[in-house]
């Protein structure tokens, strides 16, 4: 069972008992879907059930995907499902990916829990893929807190592609951020986790 820890946070496995906080979340209309990609549409209440019924079958057959696709955010104390980091191919074929996190109640926004999420998560994706050179992290101009968490973790913005999103009406930008592996590992010779834990 994979579980890394931060001072606030800690990312680990799915487990059974964040099913019903997971489907709860992942609902429509949530505060967090409002920066997290609100120009794609969103999964109906039965489309996250299925979603979360799936991952409940693969902790039940120990069949999660190695390297993980996705790991749930808990709070350090109480273990309370607070998000997800996740990943997706932009292009596999170059061994190049996209990163994300989302924090799900905006109670726990602005505190240092997506950084210390979003940290973890920058090293696992580094040490269980030796092949990839990469982490990108894409958003969108009028996510400031993304942008921000991108800086302060040291990505280097690498993109923008101008009025390329539309929110409520509105043109954004996309915004790229990337990380190499010499850069992070530069950053964090110990690995982010030993630093934080200082």
């Amino acid at each position: 069972m994979l579980h890394f820890e931060g001072k606030q946070i800690v990312i680990r496995d799915w487990q059974l008992k964040d099913a019903e906080d997971y489907i709860f979340w992942r609902q429509p209309g949530q505060t967090w879907q409002k920066f997290d990609g609100p120009y794609y549409p969103r999964m109906s209440r039965d489309e996250v059930i299925k979603l979360v019924d799936t991952l409940c079958m693969k902790i039940k057959t120990d069949t999660l995907e190695t390297p993980r696709l996705d790991l749930a955010i808990a709070d350090r104390n109480t273990d309370k499902l607070l998000g997800m980091v996740g990943w997706y191919w932009e292009s596999k074929e170059t061994n190049w990916l996209c990163a994300g996190i989302s924090i799900f109640d905006p109670n726990y926004w602005g505190n240092g829990r997506g950084f210390e999420a979003f940290g973890l998560w920058t090293d696992y994706l580094f040490d269980a893929m030796p092949q990839i050179v990469r982490v990108d992290l894409r958003t969108w101009s009028g996510n400031f807190g993304m942008m921000r968490l991108a800086e302060k973790l040291g990505y280097t913005k690498e993109a923008c592609f101008r009025k390329a999103r539309i929110v409520n009406g509105e043109y954004y930008d996309s915004i790229g951020y990337g990380v190499l592996r010499e850069e992070w590992l530069q950053m964090h010779p110990e690995g982010f986790q030993k630093d934080i834990l200082r």
